[in-house]
């Protein structure tokens, strides 16, 4: 089982990484098929005249919300999430709804009517996963001629039917078959290698990445993902006003990060000044994230804002950090996420919010425990403690927005995601509950949870808050 850290950390736009960013990923996807080989053309050479689009499960009852309707239309003008200007995509997406035409870069212009093209179908859902799509080509006589479903499985990845039954099909294949040198599938497994190799976590999962691609390419690329999201904490710093989307919730980041500058200057004790920088890092992205602003998702975008805060914090608080820290920091993250994603899932929409704030404050705690020092087993156990305290965790964003409660439960998985890694780092790795158990329960604990409670806003928070 090999996930590569840049599959894990992807640099895209929110407000949501499998409502945003996987639904402009399948739009690029049906592109490309269009103009290849791969489908039978009818004999008559039928061409592709017009485009529809339906989504199903909780994109259809959160899409709105999530912007997922704009998403698919930004991915059928030939935008993708790690390039996209988000100056421009209000006007691009103004410019297809006035004409009913979409223009992709090396397509004729198809018709495409948003309004009538771009179904929330939230009666049928599609069997395969609570994020569904549907997209289907036409000729000028409305003949069908070109049909895929895609599933947006979580963090941006994004596969078709047929893929996502190979996927769980590959989850069962043994771990060893895999061609990178430490192929872990499991955190037992990762453990094990760790000790008959001598090696710490991140040099394993640098050894695989190095199958893949040179060091100086490894680095760079790792280099990248931290300056995007320290990018994103910068401008979630200097930014307030009211966030989109009709809920009127009003950016707090500034106005904490400029009273606690006053209070560093001032020398004034502050018993919770690690807690309170914590907090204001992870909301400061998840407040650009809510804004549709360039994030990464980390596994995902409605969690992006607690592995950024717990390596700001590393920054901050501790004198010994070097690049090279930050480093083993994302590699480690992305092989506790790697084994998350394989054996689980970072999909709010299939496990709830236990699956994006619960698997990113596990990945921050083996990040941070990693660079504090700690053992193969202290960094598991940092992993463990931080996600069984967000077991059973509901994603019930409140009209369907990455607003409320996403912005303050990133704050909240940061502290957990430090005190998780304190605790590890002063124990000796011995503990009662496994990772692997704790994954385990999570995936059960998703798949009991009902639907109301997994990303539909048709429970919860998102019901109750309405009501009073």
């Amino acid at each position: 089982m090999f996930l590569s850290v840049f599959d894990v950390f992807k640099i895209g736009v929110g407000p949501s990484s499998s409502h945003t960013m996987g639904p402009m990923s399948a739009a690029n996807r049906f592109l490309e098929l269009i103009l290849s080989s791969e489908w039978p053309r009818p004999s008559s050479g039928g061409q592709v005249g017009a485009i529809k689009v339906s989504l199903h499960g909780s994109l259809a009852h959160t899409g709105i919300g999530h912007g997922t309707g704009r998403a698919v239309i930004l991915g059928l003008m030939g935008e993708k999430p790690d390039s996209v200007d988000p100056d421009k995509m209000d006007g691009i997406v103004s410019q297809v709804e006035r004409t009913g035409r979409i223009t992709p870069p090396g397509h004729p212009a198809y018709f495409f009517m948003p309004k009538n093209d771009l179904v929330f179908d939230k009666k049928q859902p599609l069997p395969g996963h609570a994020n569904g799509m549907s997209f289907s080509a036409y000729d000028k006589d409305e003949r069908l001629l070109l049909k895929r479903i895609y599933y947006s499985v979580g963090g941006g990845f994004v596969v078709t039917d047929t893929e996502l039954e190979q996927l769980r099909a590959k989850k069962k294949a043994v771990a060893g078959a895999t061609a990178v040198p430490y192929p872990f599938a499991t955190a037992k497994q990762m453990l094990e290698m760790a000790e008959r190799s001598g090696l710490s976590i991140a040099q394993m999962k640098r050894a695989n990445e190095e199958k893949q691609r040179s060091r100086e390419e490894l680095d760079e690329g790792l280099d990248r993902i931290w300056e995007a999201m320290r990018s994103c904490i910068e401008r979630g710093l200097k930014v307030d006003g009211v966030m989109p989307g009709g809920l009127n919730v009003r950016r707090r980041a500034r106005k904490i990060h400029d009273k606690l500058q006053e209070e560093w200057r001032s020398n004034r004790i502050n018993p919770l000044l690690a807690n309170d920088w914590l907090s204001v890092y992870a909301m400061a992205v998840n407040e650009e994230n809510a804004a549709g602003g360039r994030v990464v998702t980390a596994p995902t975008n409605g969690a992006a804002g607690v592995i950024p805060a717990t390596i700001r914090y590393y920054e901050h608080f501790h004198e010994d950090w070097d690049q090279n820290g930050i480093r083993d920091y994302l590699l480690t993250a992305a092989a506790v996420g790697g084994i998350i994603k394989h054996n689980a899932s970072i999909s709010g929409a299939e496990v709830g919010c236990q699956g994006e704030v619960g698997s990113a404050a596990a990945m921050a705690a083996a990040g941070l425990a990693a660079v504090m020092g700690g053992t193969p087993a202290q960094i598991e156990n940092a992993a463990e403690i931080a996600l069984e305290h967000h077991l059973g965790m509901t994603c019930d964003p409140v009209a369907g927005l990455v607003q409320v409660p996403c912005i303050e439960r990133n704050a909240l998985g940061a502290v957990k995601a430090v005190t998780a890694a304190s605790l590890a780092v002063k124990g000796d790795g011995q503990h009662f509950v496994p990772l692997d158990a704790c994954i385990e329960t999570m995936r059960q604990t998703g798949y009991d949870m009902s639907e109301k409670y997994k990303e539909t806003s048709t429970g919860g928070l998102a019901v109750n808050v309405v009501e009073c």
